[in-house]
């Protein structure tokens, strides 16, 4: 298979908004032992590209400076040790950057089949939402069956993954969202119920929800007076996950329900685990939700596509928060 001496990239200079995207020709990364060289058909757009485009989230030593966490594609080049993957797999991959470009590198660990059924434009909207979902829903939070969880930012790709993965295991979900059209396309994923923050108290609704009881879990990506709060939703034994802080992550709170409920507070971050960690994560979707998305019981909400010229209208419309599921790059036919 002929490989190209160079491709185009995403290139995000030396930071600052959505207009500082532009798009390059550079080499195509050499694969390395363990790894394996994807030609990119899709990209997923996802808040950690626009932290690392503004500055506020610089990726590990050992990671490409380049934007792109997850993408679809047929595997081109393997590295010195691979052998689960071949030369003309379609797959997708969770990768540690580099993904908005017309190839990527991946670990091996962190690639996955395309789920039967869907396109690779689907697939690359999978890996970077599916493995945070999985590794702090169900691992931290350890939701379970007839447990009711409240997901916030409920129309996110995150909110809208969690959503379904949550009713698949049998919870009951609530989440919030910020206007009527959010709310109804998150009731139509599954949710049980959707609270519009900004008209109702969304503390007193849930408390209103729950008879008082509170819930079992919370996926917080948006910290800061959400907290406090959250601390106060939740039940006997309940688990508070943060996954991000779209506030702020300084605040002054106060933990005594934290003792007096027996509260758990955790939380994590992805790109940081080392790749085993990873791999494991990866084996752990592919034997638990990839059955799901072949069944259609789970799948991604693709809110827009642009090419990749366009990534910096991508990052205008993820900030701006107008998105209902995932924005998705578009390289080739996918």
């Amino acid at each position: 298979m002929t490989i190209p001496a160079t491709m185009r990239y995403v290139d995000h200079g030396t930071g600052g908004g959505p207009e500082v995207l532009s798009t390059r020709t550079g080499p195509v990364p050499e694969v390395g032992a363990g790894d394996v060289l994807i030609e990119v058909a899709a990209a997923g757009v996802n808040r950690p590209d626009c932290l690392q485009r503004s500055g506020r989230y610089p990726p590990p030593a050992d990671a490409s400076p380049h934007l792109g966490l997850e993408v679809a594609g047929r595997i081109v080049a393997l590295g010195q040790g691979v052998t689960e993957w071949k030369v003309g797999d379609e797959v997708c991959a969770l990768t540690n950057g580099g993904g908005y470009a017309d190839y990527a590198i991946a670990p091996s660990g962190q690639v996955l089949p395309i789920p039967k059924g869907l396109t690779m434009l689907q697939a690359a909207a999978l890996p970077e939402t599916y493995f945070t979902v999985w590794a702090n829903l169900v691992e931290r939070g350890r939701l379970a069956n007839g447990e009711t969880v409240l997901i916030h930012g409920g129309s996110s790709g995150i909110g809208m993954t969690a959503i379904q993965v949550a009713k698949s295991r049998g919870a009951r979900v609530l989440c919030t969202v910020g206007n009527a059209e959010k709310a109804q396309a998150c009731i139509d994923v599954g949710a049980d119920a959707a609270i519009d923050y900004r008209r109702q108290d969304y503390v007193a609704e849930t408390l209103r929800l729950t008879g008082n009881r509170g819930v079992d879990v919370i996926l917080d990506m948006v910290g800061g007076p959400y907290i406090e709060k959250n601390l106060k939703l939740l039940a006997i034994e309940g688990r508070l996950v943060q996954i991000a802080f779209l506030q702020t992550s300084r605040v002054e709170v106060d933990w005594l329900p934290l003792m007096v409920k027996r509260l758990t507070y955790t939380g994590s971050t992805l790109r940081p685990r080392p790749p085993a960690e990873k791999a494991r994560l990866a084996q752990q979707l592919r034997e638990h939700l990839w059955p799901m998305l072949e069944a259609g019981r789970v799948l991604p909400h693709i809110h827009r596509v642009f090419p990749l010229e366009q990534a910096a209208q991508a990052h205008a419309l993820m900030e701006s928060s107008e998105h209902i599921g995932k924005i998705m790059l578009l390289l080739r036919p996918a």
